[in-house]
């Protein structure tokens, strides 16, 4: 499915509209160049949640965690990795073991360290806004 995103406030209200649609656990892959928006939808997840917190992209810390109510969120960029085995140095397998959602930025650089995802939400440029398309995976 795609669709067009005018603004910066649209990727945030869709990603709301995800907060009742996506189950308490799984693994969700945010596909997009710098600047495509994949921490602002992060952002409105949590915010439909409630969340008041800031919300930052965790480009430098690699991991941020959300504790909502009975809901555990990690939100993991990975464009600063040098080596997708630095995720088993982190114990990166234990966070997929919980009962918990995962967004993942740059998942293509934790190749051979991440599980398969459920659900991968691409965004890229077009004119002042953004196109969104999500795919859920099929694990046969």
């Amino acid at each position: 499915m795609k669709k067009y995103l005018p603004s910066t406030e649209a990727t945030e209200q869709f990603g709301a509209a995800l907060w009742t649609l996506l189950p308490e656990k799984g693994v969700i892959f945010l596909q997009g160049d710098l600047g495509m928006g994949k921490t602002t939808l992060v952002r409105g997840f949590l915010r439909a949640s409630g969340f008041t917190g800031a919300v930052k992209s965790p480009t430098f810390t690699l991991v941020e965690e959300y504790t909502l109510g009975e809901r555990k969120i990690f939100h993991f960029d990975l464009y600063r990795l040098n080596d997708s085995e630095e995720l088993e140095w982190i114990g990166i397998r234990d966070y997929f073991e919980q009962n918990c959602l995962c967004f993942i930025e740059w998942a293509e650089r934790g190749t051979g360290f991440l599980p398969q995802p459920d659900m991968i939400i691409s965004l890229t440029a077009e004119g002042l806004g953004r196109n969104i398309s999500f795919n859920t995976v099929s694990h046969d």
